[in-house]
């Protein structure tokens, strides 16, 4: 009996103690808020909700987030243009400084056929300045990404806009027909809007393409020009139901 008791007690004696939680140590605890801290942008960048606010720290500026603005630029979105070119909208506005520019897109997505004229209204995406390696180079210039009325992208120099808003700002031409409805039926509320609407559907008669009447072309002209004073000078237009 004596012999299993210290035999117990031996066994009891040789159990491992339980190794105590090693405390952290003050740069791996600075590690994991460096990471903590880049995975931020990150998280912001992947979020596919409809920006409300600038981006970076350059608030004057007051572009959107990049990864935003390349899966904007991947596709045409015109209800989404209408929506970020709302009068209550943070987004700077620039404005073509030269006479004709013709409509391309540096992020690869697709472009208008409509070129790009004097005093055009765009909204500023995103601006890099030109890379000269440090250097000061005369004449080098930068670009701006920018999103015109009719939901597209394009790619200028910053020769090529200015900011300062002309007496009679312009817009390219706003597809009306493929808006969806809810933009419409916001859009409408704006009598002169909703009377000229039914005008300009009674005067294309459902025409898409091709060949139309001088009045059609009167009617969808009139339309635009609606539209656009109608945003910006307050109507409320819905999130779209596409988005980047």
């Amino acid at each position: 009996m004596a012999l299993i008791l210290f035999v117990l007690a031996g066994c009891g004696s040789s159990a491992p103690k339980a190794e105590e939680p090693k405390p952290e140590t003050q740069a791996e605890a600075s590690t994991e808020t460096k990471t903590e801290t880049a995975d931020a942008p990150k998280a912001e960048e992947d979020s596919k909700s409809i920006p409300e606010a600038c981006a970076g720290d350059d608030k004057a500026a007051c572009v959107m987030p990049k990864g935003f603005v390349k899966r904007l630029c991947s596709g045409v979105y015109p209800e989404l243009a209408l929506y970020l070119f709302q009068k209550s909208s943070p987004w700077r506005r620039a404005y073509v400084s030269a006479k004709e520019v013709a409509p391309f897109n540096g992020l690869g997505g697709p472009s208008a056929e409509e070129k790009l004229t004097l005093d055009e209204e765009l909204l500023v995406l995103n601006q890099m300045k030109a890379d000269t390696g440090g250097m000061q180079v005369s004449g080098a210039s930068g670009s701006v990404d920018v999103l015109r009325w009719d939901g597209t992208c394009a790619t200028l120099s910053t020769e090529e806009v200015r900011f300062q808003a002309p007496s009679k700002p312009k817009h390219a031409i706003i597809p009306w027909r493929i808006l969806e409805d809810a933009t419409q039926e916001a859009l409408k509320k704006n009598e002169a809007l909703a009377n000229v609407a039914t005008e300009r559907k009674k005067e294309c008669k459902g025409a898409t393409m091709g060949a139309v009447s001088a009045k059609c072309e009167k009617a969808d002209k009139a339309l635009n020009d609606l539209v656009v004073e109608a945003v910006r000078t307050g109507t409320t237009v819905p999130k779209p139901a596409k988005v980047p």
